[in-house]
């Protein structure tokens, strides 16, 4: 049976420690101390995060985008408005991400609410986009049915010619958000399953507060 079949893949835990005193004060900057460390030892997509939204039916749902900026405010990412994360965003802001880096044995939670960004900060993220993924913008109808792959193909060739020889502009529905965090939880594996869980929390604007979670 499957389970059993999983039971082999058990890993234990080796990395040392992590000292509370070596803890940035600001968890913002303890992302980004991780982040670092992820991309120094070439883990594959450091800034992927699984982003979990629920809309007013209270359903979750998750899905692997991608950070582009970790800002004073909180965290920076993109994707289309009118998508299934969209649609769920505007009905219920409230959304929790998780960062994965097995290499080192680490996981990070973040939670708060997303706002928009500015339209001008949007649009100078899309200018710097390659133009295939410029098109693809336009051409995809992110979450909607489609008949076929190819009707994909499609609209994509018919993008193509659209703005043959110019610039691509952004598209009205595509664009930017702020993640404005309330709570950062930084997970380090250890030995024994003895994981350490430090937990940020803050309240209407207030300074940090760390708390030490069991595993």
């Amino acid at each position: 049976m499957a389970t059993k079949d999983l039971a082999g893949l058990r890993k234990e835990f080796t990395r040392g420690g992590l000292a509370p005193e070596n803890l940035a004060t600001d968890p913002r900057q303890q992302l980004q101390l991780w982040l670092d460390e992820a991309i120094a030892v070439e883990h594959t997509e450091p800034n992927a995060m699984t982003l979990a939204t629920a809309g007013a039916d209270g359903r979750p749902h998750a899905r692997v985008v991608l950070l582009k900026g970790l800002e004073e405010g909180g965290l920076v990412f993109y994707t289309n408005y009118q998508s299934a994360k969209g649609r769920e965003m505007a009905e219920n802001p409230w959304v929790s991400v998780l960062f994965f880096w097995p290499l080192l044995e680490r996981q990070v939670r973040v939670e708060g609410k997303v706002q928009q960004l500015p339209s001008e900060l949007s649009d100078a993220y899309f200018a710097s986009r390659p133009r295939v993924s410029q098109l693809g913008a336009w051409a995809s109808p992110q979450s909607e049915e489609v008949s076929a792959y190819e009707v994909l193909e499609q609209r994509f060739r018919e993008v193509e010619e659209r703005f043959k020889g110019r610039p691509v502009p952004r598209p009205p529905h595509w664009g930017g958000y702020l993640l404005v965090p309330d709570s950062y939880e930084f997970w380090q594996g250890r030995p024994g399953r003895l994981h350490q869980r430090y937990r940020y929390v803050s309240s209407e604007g207030s300074d940090w507060r760390r708390e030490v979670l069991a595993p």
